[in-house]
């Protein structure tokens, strides 16, 4: 199956968004309920997502064994805080704001809640002295793959990332060890992109014109019975000026995995 790709635009970031770069981590603390969002993209975005998660070829999920109590928690206590954000619960499943019917499938909990909220979730557990990626619904990468990244601790995910150095690595897993239930922390990045499509698994050529803004807001919380971290990735995409859009993101943060 392929999957079409198309230009799903924001008319405009989030206010707390649009501001300047702060330096990285960049983290600050976020409401108990606010890690999951809906915007002017969600039909838009979530045909994309359920036309990916149909596709064996895209390569946008992942969970080990051990990690799907972590992942069945997740879906939990997502559906807890879905009717404050306009979705309906009954006993065919979950309906959406688009209208989409989702059957509850604790089983396959990662594949339900991909079909359902526009945020791709990481799960990360302790293994040792660092928090290793054990599971993911990831459909819309920001150059990088979740093959690549499956099954590694925090410093392997951000092994490409040339601002991620001993330093920022150290605090990232800091955060990570610190994150408390019902204290989620957030943090969000700006790069300029050629391309419009939300997945985008590998890195963009250098030298291309970037007219496109894209934006990630990112929340790790807590699950209270698994002891899971959760890395959530909300993006948004939106068409600048070449200039503009450079200008911008050379004043952000390039840290776009968990």
């Amino acid at each position: 199956m392929e999957v079409s790709v198309k230009e799903i635009l924001q008319p405009r970031l989030p206010v707390e968004m649009a501001g300047d770069m702060p330096r990285l981590p960049g983290i600050a603390p976020c409401g108990a309920a606010d890690w999951l969002r809906v915007d002017e993209a969600y039909g838009a975005q979530m045909a994309y997502r359920r036309a990916l998660l149909k596709d064996p070829g895209a390569h946008v999920l992942y969970l080990e064994e051990a990690a799907r109590p972590a992942a069945q928690e997740v879906l939990g206590e997502a559906l807890a805080l879905l009717p404050r954000l306009g979705f309906h619960r009954s006993d065919g499943g979950i309906t959406c704001p688009d209208g989409h019917v989702q059957p509850l499938d604790f089983d396959n909990p990662l594949r339900t809640l991909g079909q359902i909220v526009q945020e791709d979730i990481c799960l990360l557990q302790k293994r040792g002295d660092e928090h290793v990626l054990t599971g993911a619904v990831l459909c819309f990468p920001a150059s990088w793959r979740l093959a690549d990244k499956a099954g590694r601790p925090l410093i392997g995910i951000h092994d490409t990332v040339p601002e991620y150095d001993s330093d920022i690595a150290r605090r990232v897993q800091r955060l990570f060890d610190g994150v408390r239930p019902g204290r989620p922390l957030w943090r969000f990045n700006r790069l300029a992109y050629a391309d419009p499509d939300l997945h985008q698994p590998y890195r963009t050529r250098r030298g291309e014109a970037r007219p496109y803004l894209r934006s990630e807001r990112q929340c790790i919380l807590r699950l209270p019975e698994t002891n899971a971290a959760v890395f959530t990735i909300h993006t948004w995409v939106l068409r600048r000026g070449v200039q503009e859009a450079d200008d911008e993101a050379e004043n952000g943060a390039a840290v776009t995995a968990p």
